[in-house]
């Protein structure tokens, strides 16, 4: 597994005001679309350090893999084609455009081909071609590069999504594509129009590491406990602040029946947008500021200090680890640790053994690391503490709320 996909924070490195632009969907034939308060989609993905989705993108579909991550906002995809004479890839699946009869390719005077235009973390342009070249850079040192395309994603028979601008890769440094899931207006969420997504990620002890995803309603929502998010005004300009990340408002950490003396203030951003908390399915571990992630480790020091392994840093961004041969001892030693939010919502981060992640072969650590190490001030929230319970984002009313579930045993 490459490195990146370790810490796959893929929140752009620039971040992306909202901005107004006209889109142009092509006749759905009577079909319903997710935008319809009754659709929904409900689909299995993979997990292991990413969630895979397989989405049905063209017509006919073809399935291609994604990683669904709530930390950005263009979605693409790879792109079967030629750089130089030599196929891109070969051996990957890849989309071909040349099957597909609602593809279309996004020429250079499109308003979304201006050089410079926010939603991109460099700027576009025109290529040979005169079509309009994109690249997008992420904080993990991703990197995908290709043309802006038009297509619909084909859920069924008689569920379709609209037109939806994404990127054709025909580079990049990742094998599968990305479905960009956050709040800006290009994110595949926003151009479907979809104000509810959820997903279960199952826990990877298990022996199946198959989780649920579903677009629209869930029918377990009513058992959810729901946090209100955080939003800022466009006009806000800070420069460490991600406008279009969901930001929870979280109060603190309790390591047992011990609460961490952590100031709330750590947790919420300041002036300069820093310390803002977000939830990121794109990114594997959680990650804490400085004066968060020195108050954890203070008290894993307390509790299993000798135990620890001394000198080792993973990935050069967590250091509170153990070998195998004592990870149960210490996991037993350190108890439960739970994240605080609003309205008396706690995310259990683990207990006991549980609360250790394998970052490689004989070594268990707390999957928290340093966000100063990814060159952020935020504090994020990983995927590997989002298992086994229900995330639901609700954008019409504008909370994520949180479900105890059995993940992987749930059917598609």
């Amino acid at each position: 597994m490459p490195l990146f996909l370790h810490f796959l924070s893929l929140f752009s490195l620039f971040f992306s005001p909202s901005n107004s632009l006209s889109l142009t969907s092509h006749s759905l034939s009577q079909k319903p679309s997710l935008s319809s308060s009754s659709a929904s989609a409900k689909l299995p993905f993979k997990y292991s350090n990413a969630l895979v989705v397989s989405l049905p993108i063209g017509t006919p579909p073809q399935p291609m893999d994604m990683v669904l991550d709530t930390g950005s906002q263009l979605s693409w995809t790879q792109c079967r084609g030629e750089v130089n004479g030599k196929l891109v890839k070969p051996g990957i699946t890849m989309f071909d455009p040349s099957r597909s009869s609602s593809f279309s390719l996004l020429p250079c005077n499109t308003s979304l081909c201006i050089p410079q235009i926010p939603d991109f973390t460099l700027p576009t342009s025109c290529d040979q071609r005169r079509l309009c070249h994109y690249s997008y850079f992420y904080a993990d040192g991703t990197l995908a590069e290709g043309n802006l395309v038009t297509e619909k994603f084909t859920f069924s028979n008689s569920l379709i999504t609209p037109s939806i601008v994404l990127g054709c890769a025909k580079a990049s440094t990742e094998n599968r594509g990305i479905l960009g899931m956050n709040t800006g207006r290009l994110s595949f969420i926003s151009q479907a129009k979809i104000s509810k997504f959820s997903y279960c990620i199952p826990g990877r002890s298990g022996s199946d590491p198959t989780g649920l995803f579903y677009l629209g309603d869930n029918p377990n929502s009513g058992k959810f406990k729901y946090v209100n998010m955080l939003t800022f005004p466009q006009s806000q300009r800070s420069p460490n602040l991600d406008k279009l990340a969901y930001t929870l408002p979280m109060k603190g950490i309790r390591i047992a029946k011990n609460q961490l003396n952590i100031s709330p203030a750590v947790f919420k951003p300041d002036p300069s947008g820093s310390g803002q908390t977000m939830i990121d399915s794109g990114s594997d571990l959680t990650y804490l500021v400085d004066e968060a992630y020195n108050k954890v480790r203070a008290e894993i020091v307390k509790l299993v200090g000798p135990m620890m392994k001394k000198g080792y840093e993973y990935a050069s961004v967590a250091d509170m680890c153990f070998d195998g041969a004592v990870a149960a001892a210490a996991g037993q030693g350190i108890g439960d640790m739970w994240f605080e939010f609003e309205n008396g919502v706690e995310i259990l981060v683990g207990k006991g053994e549980g609360l250790l992640t394998e970052v490689e072969k004989g070594v268990r650590c707390v999957g928290i690391g340093r966000s100063d190490r990814l060159g952020t001030g935020s504090n994020i929230i990983g995927n590997v503490h989002q298992q086994n319970m229900w995330v639901e984002y609700d954008l019409t009313n504008k909370r994520v709320g949180f479900g105890g579930a059995e993940c992987s045993g749930l059917k598609a």
